[in-house]
């Protein structure tokens, strides 16, 4: 699954010569949390978070007084306070490799550039979650079951045909492999079905494979 196909494309970006107060103003408005910072050609430059505007803001205990503060925070310029050495992915990147970056650099959200270094896209964890959300196919509801299954070619393949000759609609395959342990998981979304047909799979399941789990997902959260 290339970056390209599920990054925000319309990104909200800075010039580096903007006052900080503009920057802000631009994240607040549409609820975003970073800026890539680009030139005049629209290469990426740097990257502006709110954690940066944070820092560079005046302390609440300061003793500036109003027009004092105005005219310290207008003199601040994104280019004094953004992430120079920007961290970015190619459009032609998978989401695999942006959730990895993502989640071993601690960011939320990654500027997507082109072959040129111009910014075309920006990923964030919403849209590695909305990748999930569309793999598992868990909004169309059904039935989730866990296999503990053999490390070898072809373990997989007599699970499934006995799921498809017991007339079943398979949503979604999720095969993991735990780290140091000599089996995997696969975890199998099938459409609901005929209740006695559901038992019927069930117990033949049961019976022949390492069933961990047979459970229908309520994508409504609990509310405590």
């Amino acid at each position: 699954m290339r970056v390209k196909s599920w990054m925000t494309k319309n990104v909200i970006t800075v010039n580096p010569d903007e006052s900080m107060m503009k920057a802000s103003k631009l994240m607040k408005d549409h609820d975003i949390r970073r800026l890539p910072v680009v030139d005049g050609d629209g290469r990426l430059i740097g990257i502006l978070s709110d954690r940066d505007i944070k820092e560079a803001s005046p302390s609440k205990a300061t003793t500036l007084d109003v027009h004092e503060l105005y005219y310290l925070l207008s003199e601040i310029k994104v280019k004094d306070i953004m992430t120079k050495q920007a961290i970015a992915l190619h459009e032609e990147d998978t989401v695999e490799k942006a959730t990895v970056v993502m989640h071993d650099r601690r960011v939320g959200g990654l500027p997507v550039v082109d072959d040129a270094g111009k910014v075309v896209g920006i990923i964030t964890e919403s849209d590695v979650f909305r990748v999930f959300i569309e793999i598992t196919r868990v909004r169309d509801g059904g039935i989730q079951m866990g296999f503990k299954l053999q490390r070898k070619p072809g373990a997989l393949k007599p699970v499934l045909q006995d799921i498809a000759g017991a007339g079943a609609k398979i949503l979604s395959i999720i095969t993991v492999y735990p780290q140091g342990e000599p089996h995997r998981n696969a975890y199998i979304r099938i459409a609901e079905m005929d209740k006695a047909e559901q038992n019927k799979l069930r117990e033949m399941l049961e019976e022949r494979y390492e069933l961990l789990f047979w459970l229908r997902d309520n994508i409504n959260p609990v509310v405590q």
